[in-house]
C-alpha cells in the first residue's frame, strides 16, 4: 500500500544524487540537490512512520528537515560571500577554499 510512496522516495532520492553527479559546474544547482537527497531521506522516515505506527520517525523528519533548513542558510551565506570577494561561483575557480 505504501509502496508507491517510497518508489516516489527513492526516486527523488536517485534524482538528488544524479543532480551532484552529473552537473558538477553549478553550486546552487548542487545544494539544491542536496535539499532533494535531504527531503527524499525525510519523506523515506514519515513513510516508515506510517507503516509501524511509531513517532520516532516522525522526531528524525523534524530533525532531518531542521538540518537541511540550517545547511542550505549556511551554504547560500557562504557562496553569497565568494561572490562578492570572486565576483562568481563558478566551481572551478573554488580552488582557494582547500585548507
Amino acid at each position: 500500500m505504501y509502496y508507491r510512496y517510497m518508489i516516489v522516495a527513492i526516486l527523488l532520492l536517485l534524482l538528488g544524487v544524479l543532480g551532484i553527479v552529473l552537473n558538477r559546474g553549478h553550486l546552487i544547482i548542487m545544494l539544491m540537490s542536496i535539499e532533494l537527497i535531504l527531503l527524499a531521506a525525510s519523506f523515506l522516515f514519515l513513510i516508515n512512520s506510517m507503516i509501524t505506527d511509531t513517532l520516532i520517525e516522525q522526531v528524525f523528519t523534524i530533525m532531518v528537515l531542521t538540518v537541511a533548513a540550517a545547511e542550505s542558510s549556511i551554504g547560500l551565506a557562504i557562496m553569497v560571500a565568494y561572490y562578492r570577494i570572486k565576483g562568481t561561483i563558478a566551481i572551478k575557480s573554488l580552488n582557494w577554499l582547500r585548507g
